[in-house]
């Protein structure tokens, strides 16, 4: 006989399909000795399905309501209100009704609660929470009934319908159990989070309660009292003038109430009840596995709880083997890509780099607290974290006024604030010499990976990675970066001290040599000049999304001149995609599609011969500026010398600073060749059936794929995992900085000079621009026209072809010489970075200000 309800005693954390999130976690709770959980039951998903199954009208708008987005309002809105209709009216089935009757024998008295309870509610990944409803002090057996049926139509309510879109939630696989437990009627209620809801703190509990049941809160209709409690100890509370409760009303149903003027302000909870309550939530988290956001009642002095469910919120930690004191840094941020990767590209990254990364939630994070640990060390590290990205060095400062980190001042070594120190002499040829280098290597990789296999070629992939090394991070390399910034630096300072320019490096650097990233953007407006003759070509580019659209070219008057244009830039650039850091990503040689907007974007925004003008005009501006600045120099007191070394730091800056781009272009070219030879390998592997897709290797580690193929069994349930997993990870956003307690620690900007309501960020590219705001996510979709500024949540190289059409550059992410700022500047773009929430503040087609010599940003017009 079908089971159409359950007690609480007969339910736990593994019966989600069957009595709903809600009821799962109640069922579970009431087995935690020293919990206090109203008694109840819970009528089980199969009562629902009967009633669903009962009428076709019910199943033909279910699926209707398959395929709407959530800007289908008109359609979600008509479509829910008959679907809850339906389910309300249809009769409810007799054995059903029977089964409910008998688990209220005796209770036709008791005042109870009637509350929704769904499949897809209260996990680990998505709370659900208030998208379902609830109904309180119902008495009666034909009542209860009545909202039973009111607690499943609430499943097709607009608002849980647009949740379960946004989520990726298929309706018709949605359930709906319903608890219905014995009311408590409490002095106050609230809810307590284990972990802090704000900064992300585990070790900080935070609290709301108000007077009245607890639906007053949930519902924003008062202000609650706040308090934070802190491993036994209350370290913050917040007494709000409570003027409203919600109260049961005596003929059922509950009924606002306001509260007496004397009691507005006395506090909802005595700090022993706090502590009390936090050693509950410690008590409940601790069962449960994970921080907990817990819905509670306090009758009597006693605390009783109504649900707990896991808070879904909260950045995950990286994970370390001690119990210290931590301090991570997001690695993301410093290269120009906080979207989550997937564990090959984690574990090839961490490969790469010589100092240990911690993964949390698909990022990568340093921890810096041993750095910060030694007093020496501190304000050469904060200094240059400064350069980087301001946020993070004012996090850090926050973080050092901790206890933790306060040391006698007497012990602090002072560090200059600037190092000028050239790292190596002029040299014309040295540029050229470290490229032809890493070309011969790459060329080397190429012909030494060919026809390797199986655990030959992961073998050779991981010598490899340690032997590029010495090429890569060449000690001369890295000495000639330095240089170039170094002189950079000098010049900003100098000049501005002497002369009162501000940043003139930004103009020196412009159309400098060897700089590849800058280079690869101007060869693509020469693609576009290829095809401009053929107005055919043209339309068939505009309207094909094919990856395979190369291929079907030559059948075009003028296709084989397109196609070998674009082919001829796929050599030497199709290694580049955007978020390149991570080998899984999808590269311009795989899709060379992903090319078209930016190409057609040149097409129709220049003119013929665009490239070369844009290079000449960066050019002139640089000549001149030089010449400008040392025809005033020698005007000035010892205006000889002064000329003579900004002359030779001028001769670093274009000999040096183009080579910035250089490395890295270097990393992602082999780690294209590593790709191409694993994807050859997982192609052998789906052929023998040990994994499903190619892709399934990305859900791997490198470590897990050598033994995938060394047993040539794969774990697909892992896989499966992984990938729904990751898809979590992707909706979160990375902290800058976070402790290992979990507390994320925001930095701010400090400036008292900007205009009002103008939003701060970190000055990179000077000069000052106008423009419409275009506010782009995905590089695919960067359909820009002449004079748009770009606002964007990070760049890296891929968005460089984009940069050729733009007059100004903001982005979220960022620092100085991160390659976003770095080819502003030789485009001679005002950019302003590290504007937090940019894309969210600036809506896509406002009139903007970009101020780049200060830093900061202006709406003019909605």
């Amino acid at each position: 006989m079908q089971s159409y309800v359950r007690s609480f005693s007969e339910t736990d954390r593994t019966m989600l399909t069957i009595v709903g999130g809600k009821g799962a976690n109640l069922g579970e709770l009431t087995t935690i000795a020293g919990v206090n959980v109203p008694p109840g039951f819970c009528i089980t998903t199969a009562a629902f399905q009967q009633v669903m199954a009962a009428s076709p009208s019910i199943h033909q708008l279910l699926e209707q309501l398959a395929g709407l987005t959530i800007h289908d309002h008109a359609a979600i809105h008509s479509i829910g209100t008959a679907l809850r209709l339906s389910i309300e009216e249809a009769a409810m089935p007799a054995d059903v009704s029977a089964a409910i009757r008998q688990h209220l024998q005796g209770q036709e008295a008791v005042p109870l609660a009637v509350r929704s309870s769904a499949t897809a509610e209260d996990l680990p990944t998505a709370s659900f929470a208030g998208q379902q409803d609830t109904y309180l002090n119902i008495t009666g057996i034909p009542a209860v009934l009545q909202y039973v049926s009111k607690c499943w139509a609430s499943l097709f309510t607009e608002r849980a319908i647009i949740y379960r879109i946004q989520h990726g939630f298929d309706h018709q696989k949605v359930q709906l159990a319903v608890v219905v437990q014995q009311m408590v009627f409490p002095y106050g209620a609230g809810i307590m989070f284990t972990a802090d809801p704000v900064t992300g703190n585990r070790k900080t509990v935070s609290v709301d309660a108000g007077f009245g049941l607890g639906e007053a809160l949930v519902s924003g209709l008062v202000n609650a009292d706040h308090f934070k409690i802190q491993q036994g100890r209350v370290i913050a509370r917040e007494i709000s003038a409570k003027q409203l409760g919600i109260f049961a009303a005596p003929e059922g149903g509950t009924r606002q109430q306001a509260i007496a003027q004397d009691q507005q302000q006395v506090s909802v909870l005595t700090d022993a009840q706090l502590l009390a309550l936090e050693q509950l939530g410690r008590k409940i988290e601790a069962h449960f596995g994970q921080p907990q956001d817990i819905e509670w009642c306090l009758d009597n002095d006693t605390f009783f709880i109504v649900q707990s469910r896991p808070i879904t919120t909260l950045f995950p930690i990286p994970q370390v083997e001690d119990d210290l004191f931590h301090a991570y840094i997001s690695v993301g941020h410093q290269q120009m890509m906080t979207d989550a990767m997937k564990p090959l590209g984690l574990s090839l990254f961490q490969l790469t780099t010589p100092r240990p990364m911690y993964e949390a939630a698909g990022r990568l994070f340093v921890d810096v607290a041993p750095d910060l640990a030694v007093p020496a060390r501190r304000a050469m590290f904060t200094g240059v974290l400064g350069k980087s990205d301001p946020l993070i060095k004012d996090a850090i400062l926050t973080l050092l006024q901790r206890a933790e980190f306060q040391v006698d001042k007497a012990d602090t070594i002072p560090v200059p604030m600037h190092d000028y120190n050239v790292r190596i002499d002029y040299d014309p040829h040295i540029v050229a010499k470290l490229i032809a280098a890493n070309e011969a290597a790459s060329k080397q990789l190429k012909a030494d990976i060919k026809g390797k296999t199986g655990l030959d070629l992961i073998d050779f992939i991981l010598t490899h990675i340690r032997e590029s090394a010495k090429v890569l991070f060449d000690p001369q390399s890295l000495n000639v970066i330095i240089t170039g910034m170094n002189a950079a630096t000098w010049l900003n300072d100098n000049i501005e001290a002497w002369l009162g320019d501000k940043n003139v490096a930004d103009i020196l650097t412009q159309s400098v040599a060897n700089n590849v990233t800058s280079e690869m953007g101007l060869e693509l407006m020469n693609v576009a000049d290829v095809l401009r003759p053929y107005p055919e070509v043209i339309n068939f580019l505009e309207q094909t999304t094919d990856s395979g659209f190369l291929d079907q070219l030559p059948a075009i008057p003028g296709g084989r001149e397109t196609a070998a244009a674009i082919t001829a830039f796929l050599e030497k650039y199709g290694m580049r995609c955007a978020g390149e850091i991570d080998i899984t990503k999808t590269r311009w040689a795989e899709n060379p599609a992903i090319l078209l907007p930016m190409i057609l974007n040149n097409l129709h925004n220049f003119p013929p011969g665009a490239a070369a003008q844009k290079f000449a005009q960066g050019l002139k501006a640089a000549t001149e500026k030089e010449k400008e600045l040392l025809d005033r120099l020698q005007q000035l007191p010892g205006g000889a010398e002064k000329v003579a070394e900004t002359k030779r730091m001028i001769e670093l800056v274009r000999q040096y600073s183009g080579y910035r781009e250089y490395p890295k272009y270097s990393i992602i070219s082999r780690n294209f060749v590593y790709k191409q030879a694993l994807m050859g390998e997982a192609a052998r592997l789906r052929q023998a059936g040990v994994i499903s897709d190619v892709e399934d290797i990305f859900y791997l580690s490198f470590e897990e794929l050598r033994e995938v193929i060394r047993t040539q069994q794969a774990d697909h349930a892992l896989i499966r995992q992984r990938r729904e997993v990751f898809a979590q990870f992707e909706k979160l956003t990375p902290p800058r900085v976070m402790t290992s307690d979990g507390e994320i620690i925001t930095g701010k900007y400090t400036r008292d000079y900007l205009p009002a309501n103008a939003i701060a960020g970190l000055a990179v590219s000077s000069g000052v621009v106008e423009g419409r705001a275009r506010v782009i996510l995905d590089l695919a979709e960067a359909r820009l026209e002449k004079g748009d500024i770009l606002v964007t949540a990070f760049t890296d190289p891929s968005w460089t072809p984009v940069f050729v059409g733009i007059t100004g550059l903001v982005t979220e992410v960022g620092g100085l010489m991160t390659h976003g700022a770095v080819i502003a500047r030789e485009y001679g773009l005002p950019a302003v970075v590290g504007v937090q929430d940019a894309t969210k503040l600036i809506k896509d087609g406002q009139w903007i200000r970009v101020n780049g010599t200060e830093g900061f940003v202006e709406i003019l017009q909605e």
